[in-house]
């Protein structure tokens, strides 16, 4: 059984970015998005005007100073590797009970995977995302930033 990581979140939170669940370099590292073929760093510093940091903390950091959370739609689930398409067993994480009382104004769900396991009433919107998974190879880097950009701005800024 692979369990998610503890959410980055605090009260200040405007917009919570949820994943399914973590990948076996995301495991090994201790990391949200620790594959580094993932794009979701990338995405993200460049969409809050940070400048690029491989440091965890760092990366962590960033999200909290501009009111971005990040969690996974899965608690725990069963899966060989690291694909989507094989989870199993799945247990979701509650994701209404997080939020609930905070300022949380949108729930993004990076993609199809989370968007298929999300299924909980919350008082947010909720968008949907492409990933930024390597396995989303048909989209390019400008192509998804824009998308991600488009979409999250009006709730960044």
């Amino acid at each position: 059984m692979i369990e998610s990581f503890a959410p980055i979140y605090d009260k200040n939170c405007r917009v919570l970015i949820l994943g399914s669940c973590p990948s076996v370099q995301s495991l090994a590292k201790g990391e949200y998005y620790g594959n580094r073929q993932n794009r979701f760093w990338r995405v993200m510093f460049r969409l809050l005007g940070e400048e690029y940091s491989d440091d965890y903390s760092v990366k962590t950091g960033m999200l909290l100073r501009h009111g971005v959370a990040l969690w996974d739609t899965i608690g725990s689930c069963a899966r060989q590797g690291s694909l989507d398409s094989a989870i199993k067993d799945v247990r979701p994480n509650d994701v209404a009970a997080l939020i609930r009382g905070g300022g949380v104004r949108c729930v993004a769900l990076n993609g199809g995977k989370a968007k298929a396991v999300f299924r909980q009433k919350v008082d947010a919107d909720v968008v949907f995302l492409p990933s930024t998974s390597p396995a989303n190879a048909r989209m390019d880097f400008e192509t998804l930033f824009s998308v991600w950009q488009k979409t999250l701005s009006p709730y960044l800024y």
